[in-house]
């Protein structure tokens, strides 16, 4: 079983360490786009550098996932990048939306529970 974990971003490029007893055949995909630049070194026995650097054309206003598969096609693990104009005050709208949710469920459940003892 391969077990990815992230390393950060830097420069363009994002890198992961994969822990894997053989050379894991990796896919990283954007949008159902196969990121072909993505590419796995060994480090170590057992330790594997995942390095995808990041296409300038995936890269538009909003959140772009990008999605780390085995060849399998079992997910590993998935990053984000947030750009553009748009997200400005929009994450805090939702932010504010889910905190007035949360307190609105938190109050039910009070009254839930105190109603049934």
């Amino acid at each position: 079983m391969t077990k990815l974990i992230p390393v950060g971003l830097t420069a363009g490029v994002w890198e992961a360490r994969l822990m894997a007893s053989t050379a894991p055949e990796i896919t990283v995909t954007c949008r159902g786009d196969a990121i072909e630049a993505a590419e796995v070194a060994e480090e170590g026995e057992g330790v594997w550098r995942l390095r995808v650097p990041i296409p300038p054309e995936s890269l538009s206003d909003g959140v772009q996932s990008y999605v780390v598969a085995n060849g399998s096609g079992d997910v590993l693990g998935h990053f984000e990048i947030l750009a553009g104009a748009e997200l400005n005050g929009d994450l805090r709208a939702e932010i504010a939306l889910l905190r007035a949710e949360v307190d609105l469920l938190k109050g039910a459940f009070r009254r839930h529970v105190l109603e049934s003892q």
